[in-house]
């Protein structure tokens, strides 16, 4: 890591001061975000193990969590040397379904709550997982990760976020699949299901209604503002933050002590989505394209940024 390291200071080093300056300063980045991270990311593995299962002297819920950043350091490797973002996306899909595997195998089968959780987890990461690798392949690359992808340790505290978010967001139904104390499904599990599906089939949907928006060529250059994207400017992120909390609804009856920190997950998909990498980034987009056009204005003034509601 440390030749990586010195061959990517060496190689993209710019000749005047500024370029060293925005240099230094992506590589001090890089540098705290990794170190917040890990810690995060330790902090949410010893909640989660607490009470939790044990796989070789090792607490189950906490392999899973490491598991999950060496996925994204491995996969960081070949991007980094290639210099491509291609294979993030679905890197983060393979993760979940890899820890998903893990804590099946290791842990156990027979607890309805723990293949129900599997499961919907399971398909959100198929689904997303190719939608967003499809996505890709037809844009040609990703525009978040070209002032980074040079600079060695603010591009692999990309990837060491992405494994942080695997674990937070997986962290409750992680904590329900690895826990010691089973419990029938009950009243709350249904519920949870129930507004998993929910929120699952609005973000599948609200995904399609923009892809055929964007194919088809009389659209080009135009807003959506149709189907879902009528009531909300951001339908899918509202589906995204909706199944999340579904997931943590079916595992809270089996939680307990310090368990309950793994409730953060909805709370984190939430955070991120409305406050770091989903709507600030998509919102400022669209002003500095439509700003200007009073449709665009009407649609702003009119349509909630989030939530629902009938226009």
């Amino acid at each position: 890591l440390l030749a990586f390291f010195r061959c990517s200071n060496h190689n993209y080093r710019q000749t005047d001061s500024s370029g060293d300056r925005n240099i230094e300063h992506g590589t001090r980045r890089g540098l705290v975000g990794i170190v917040i991270a890990l810690a995060l990311g330790a902090l949410i593995a010893f909640a989660g193990s607490q009470g939790g299962m044990m796989h070789e002297q090792w607490p189950l819920f906490a392999l899973c969590v490491a598991i999950a950043f060496a996925i994204q350091w491995l996969a960081f490797v070949p991007s980094f040397i290639f210099q491509t973002e291609h294979y993030y996306d679905v890197t983060g899909s393979f993760t979940y379904l890899t820890v998903i595997g893990c804590a099946l195998y290791f842990g156990d089968t027979s607890d309805p709550r723990t293949v129900l959780i599997a499961i919907l987890c399971s398909l959100w990461a198929v689904r997303l997982g190719s939608f967003l690798f499809k996505r890709i392949r037809q844009d040609g690359s990703d525009s978040r990760f070209d002032d980074i992808k040079p600079n060695f340790l603010h591009f692999l505290m990309a990837w060491t976020i992405q494994g942080l978010w695997v674990s937070l967001t997986l962290a409750a139904g992680l904590a329900a699949m690895t826990d010691l104390h089973t419990s029938p499904i009950g009243v709350l599990a249904i519920l949870g299901a129930m507004v998993w599906i929910v929120g699952f089939t609005i973000e599948v949907i609200a995904d399609r209604q923009k892809r055929q928006h964007r194919a088809n060529p009389d659209n080009k250059g135009k807003f959506i503002s149709s189907g879902l994207w009528a009531w909300s400017r951001h339908p899918n992120y509202f589906g995204e933050i909706m199944l999340w909390t579904g997931i943590a609804i079916i595992a809270l009856p089996t939680l307990s002590g310090w368990q309950y920190l793994t409730l953060i997950s909805p709370v984190f998909v939430y955070f991120l989505l409305t406050r770091v990498s989903g709507i600030p980034m998509l919102e400022s987009k669209a002003d500095d394209k439509w700003g200007d056009d009073p449709a665009y204005q009407r649609y702003k003034n009119n349509t909630p940024v989030l939530m629902l509601r009938k226009p």
